[in-house]
């Protein structure tokens, strides 16, 4: 399971040949876990361009497949200008911005 998670939330990109063809074939023998994989994907794209604005949408998206480990989704909603912000804005604060290695490009982390 631990190799699966790394293969979801790795970029695309940084997967290799046989990385993929595993994870393909992973995915065809479960729709559930195909369907998180791709609002996986969706949300890592989020993230990576810091497109915040596109977050509703996602939300009602994960929260229509009932997918319960994307169940926290929902719970964005509760301050969901805040995590929209978050998500688009190159600082916060005034902390401490940094790339994130390894996973998506761009991904920010603030301190």
């Amino acid at each position: 399971m631990r190799r699966v998670t790394g293969w979801l939330t790795r970029h695309p990109a940084a997967l290799n040949e046989d990385e993929r063809a595993a994870l393909k074939e992973v995915l065809a023998r479960c729709p559930e876990l195909d369907a998180a994989a791709g609002h996986v994907r969706d949300f890592g794209e989020i993230l990576a361009f810091r497109r915040g604005s596109t977050l509703p949408t996602w939300i009602d998206a994960v929260d229509a497949s009932q997918l319960p480990g994307l169940s926290f989704a929902i719970h964005l909603l509760r301050d969901l200008d805040a995590v929209a912000a978050g998500l688009t804005l190159l600082t916060l604060g005034g902390g401490f911005v940094g790339v994130r290695g390894g996973g998506w490009p761009g991904v920010l982390l603030v301190c």
